[in-house]
């Protein structure tokens, strides 16, 4: 963690260990009512199971409000309520330590993954893109974040496979997938005569179908016990292809040969299978023939890779959609829908001013940004384990729970800093002074505690939570929390949307009303450091203007 800077975890784990031995019982007030009288609360049930009647010790209650240590937010108050223990910090304090060090908040915690090596295998990428269903779209788009997440831990990633089809290629970087490419096909011939080498000599290869080698039989793999847990008991027999061959010889070469590059945290990855861990990630309807695979895998190769891990992304279903969508058609009615609106804005623009102000070359690429953003947090938005349920075939972009809100306020954001950089430049306002002498205790208002408590302070925290996988249980299955960068910056964009709407930054230009001004700035410029890295992990540019 850098020097100094604070924590929410670190909070409250103090907090906790000062109450003594015993299950954590405080928890950060995340609502602007209650964080109008407190930051943190221990519940009054939870102190009478801990305390007897709940009266807390004097003793305890002194620990709490000197807490100190590295990471920990200084306390203002602790005093006992009738809904529990309730602590405030000393917020201008807080201000000061967070707005001087933005930078070191919108990086994660630590990069405690450093060494740790994972292949994420998407069958889906082996579709043509006329092909991809809305589900296989979902994995794709689901993997792309993953690896985002993971490489701002220092975890060393790879992908697989390398995307042959050039259509799908061109559809990827559409929907800014970053993919790696390849015009070769893996070769499999040692493989192939492997299960040559197994195949039953009195099989008779005419009974089988055209394109299939022979068949061999998997039930032993998925009786055994122990991290295999979890196939499907009806796996038996697996007719083995050309193309299912070719998939294991890509899949083999990856786990072996690691492509030289800059590893977080290694001189150079080792070439050991077994200090990888694969992680398949596969639609529901993808998931019994990839489990065929992985056990394939185990029965011709014993290098074979121990950890492998299925994370298994729930279908996709559209309410009113007359037909099944294709991921190709999905996108052309999205992009369709921002154009609508984009039409109706230059509309209003010519009623308004007299000539279609909005109409901008740039305004192609900011359409397909906007497309994507709508993609993007419609699929990421829900846990990818669970079903996702569109409400129409062409995606709404009303209402604060679209991508498109989100990159509004992106644009907001820009729009503030470029008005005051015009002002600055006509003379209007001072430059911005060095933020050691900014005075953070003029940051009064409610919103702006909300904006730093709930956005900037925890972010920290939500990255390294974005890239944890729970790979520790025994099972086949993993799940991952994928949605919870979507969900942040919608809350985060909803917050600053009714702080701005409320509040004005750049106020007259008086030398009295500076200070406050450059304060809530300082304060802007960090929640703008936060949503562009939350954006970067979606694969998303900021915008400027929209």
């Amino acid at each position: 963690m850098a020097t100094g800077r604070l924590g929410i975890g670190e909070t409250l784990g103090a907090l906790n260990a000062a109450l003594g031995p015993g299950n954590p019982v405080w928890f950060k007030e995340t609502h602007a009512q209650h964080l109008r009288v407190r930051d943190f609360l221990a519940p009054r049930r939870a102190l009478e199971a801990r305390f007897g009647e709940g009266q807390v010790p004097e003793h305890v209650l002194h620990a709490l409000t000197g807490l100190q240590g590295p990471g920990v937010a200084p306390v203002l108050r602790c005093a006992q309520t009738p809904a529990g223990l309730s602590l405030q910090l000393q917020r201008p304090v807080v201000f000061e330590r967070v707005l001087s060090a933005v930078d070191s908040y919108a990086t994660p915690d630590s990069l405690a993954s450093q060494g740790l090596r994972i292949l994420l295998h998407c069958p889906a990428l082996r579709c043509s893109p006329g092909a991809l269903r809305l589900s296989q779209l979902r994995v794709v788009i689901v993997a792309d974040h993953l690896a985002r997440a993971l490489r701002s831990q220092g975890v060393c990633v790879r992908l697989v496979p390398a995307v042959q089809d050039p259509h799908l290629s061109t559809f990827l970087q559409k929907l800014r997938v970053d993919w790696p490419t390849s015009s070769e096909r893996a070769s499999s011939e040692i493989l192939r005569n492997l299960v040559l080498s197994k195949l039953p000599t009195a099989h008779n290869q005419e009974t089988l179908p055209p394109g299939v080698l022979g068949s061999l039989g998997l039930k032993e793999l998925v009786e055994q016990q122990g991290y295999r847990a979890g196939y499907d008991p009806n796996l038996d027999k697996c007719l083995v292809t050309e193309d299912l061959l070719c998939v294991l010889a890509e899949l083999q070469e990856a786990v072996w040969c690691w492509p030289k590059g800059n590893y977080p945290g290694l001189a150079r990855p080792p070439n050991d299978p077994h200090s990888c861990m694969v992680i398949h990630l596969v639609s529901c309807e993808e998931e019994f023939q990839q489990q065929k695979l992985d056990l394939l895998w185990w029965k011709l190769d014993d290098q074979a890779p121990l950890r492998q891990k299925h994370l298994v992304c729930g279908p996709v279903k559209v309410a009113v959609a007359p037909r099944t969508l294709t991921a190709l058609q999905y996108y052309d009615s999205s992009l369709l829908n921002c154009r609508l609106r984009h039409a109706q804005v230059c509309k209003a623009s010519t009623v308004k001013h007299g000539d279609s102000r909005v109409q901008d070359p740039a305004w192609t690429e900011i359409l397909e940004v906007l497309t994507v953003a709508t993609i993007k947090f419609e699929m990421l938005s829900t846990a990818p384990q669970g079903q996702l349920l569109l409400s129409d075939s062409s995606i709404s972009t009303k209402g604060t729970k679209s991508g498109i809100f989100v990159m509004y306020n992106c644009a907001r954001l820009a729009t503030l800093f470029e008005g005051y950089k015009r002002n600055v430049e006509q003379g209007l306002y001072p430059t911005f002074p060095s933020v050691k002498s900014l005075d953070f205790s003029l940051l009064h208002d409610e919103g702006e505690w909300l904006l730093l408590f709930n956005s900037v302070l925890p972010f920290p925290h939500l990255l390294s939570q974005t890239a944890g996988l729970t790979c520790t249980s025994p099972g086949l299955h993993i799940s991952a929390r994928t949605e919870t960068v979507c969900k942040f910056l919608v809350q985060l964009s909803m917050d600053f949307s009714s702080y701005y709407n409320r509040v004005h930054i750049l106020g007259e230009p008086r030398p009295h009303l500076f200070g406050q001004m450059f304060a809530r700035l300082q304060l802007l410029r960090a929640i703008r450091e936060v949503l562009h890295a939350g954006l970067a992990l979606l694969g998303l540019p900021p915008l400027s203007h929209i």
